[in-house]
């Protein structure tokens, strides 16, 4: 299907490897370290040390996690990049949703087995060769300025342009005020939507507050909100408008 909505509350919560954390996935994909989904920790739970070997993207919705660089709390987007390494530690019952792009590295002797806090968690020597730089990147998103676009009714904040990855790829939110609509555009690229607060439809797929929306490439469709709608787009690619050629969703 081009377009699939995954509704929260028919996502099963599946028990980590590590005491404490659960994971409610929409995409787990072991051979390749990619994931996207909720992560739910308890009080004190810890992920044990890790390094990430590519992005990784964690949207506080409630609690804090903090390791050696300190604390992300509700309302931040914590970014993990190639290298980071750290150990965090939940400081309140915490709730991610969460993309991740990359296998991750725990040492040797560590526990990779069952069902890892980091798909396609995997054991391996450890080694920071930037250990002078800060292993989170922790973005206050309601802290961000909204920009108008070309598109009556939308607003874009850029949360992270992928700059220094390699990658062309975009993570932004967008506001769709009541009655927007957005396209047809033909997605270049996967996009992975997490819907903030509000509702979406991409067609005849509708997603509410809470809900994925996985938009294949190649895809074909518009986005409306009848009521209003926030959410978070990951795009691997342009969403192209179908008329005139030009990017829609976010500026490449």
């Amino acid at each position: 299907m081009a377009v699939r909505v995954f509704a929260h509350q028919d996502l099963k919560w599946t028990d980590a490897n590590k005491a404490g954390i659960r994971l409610q996935p929409v995409r787990a994909d072991r051979d390749n370290g990619l994931y996207l989904g909720f992560l739910a920790f308890d009080t004190m739970a810890t992920t044990g040390v890790h390094q990430h070997t590519g992005p990784a993207f964690s949207y506080f919705l409630h609690g804090a996690l903090a390791d050696y660089q300190g604390a992300a709390r509700a309302g931040d987007m914590g970014i993990n990049l190639d290298g980071s390494t750290h150990d965090a530690i939940a400081l309140a019952p915490t709730l991610l949703a969460a993309r991740l792009e990359a296998p991750v590295l725990y040492p040797d002797d560590g526990d990779t087995q069952g069902e890892a806090i980091h798909t396609g968690a995997r054991g391996g020597a450890i080694v920071n060769r930037r250990p002078e730089v800060l292993p989170d990147l922790n973005i206050p998103v309601d802290a961000l300025p909204w920009d108008g676009t070309t598109v009556a009714g939308l607003q874009r904040r850029m949360v992270f342009d992928y700059a220094g990855t390699g990658l062309a790829r975009r993570c932004v939110q967008l506001r769709l005020l009541p009655g927007t609509r957005v396209g047809p555009f033909r997605a270049q690229g996967l996009i992975d939507v997490y819907v903030v607060g509000g509702d979406l439809s991409a067609d005849l797929d509708f997603a509410r507050s809470g809900d994925f929306m996985v938009i294949e490439p190649d895809a074909e469709c518009a986005l409306e909100s009848r009521y209003g709608c926030l959410a978070f787009f990951w795009l691997e690619g342009p969403a192209v408008c179908s008329q005139t050629g030009a990017a829609l969703l976010a500026p490449f």
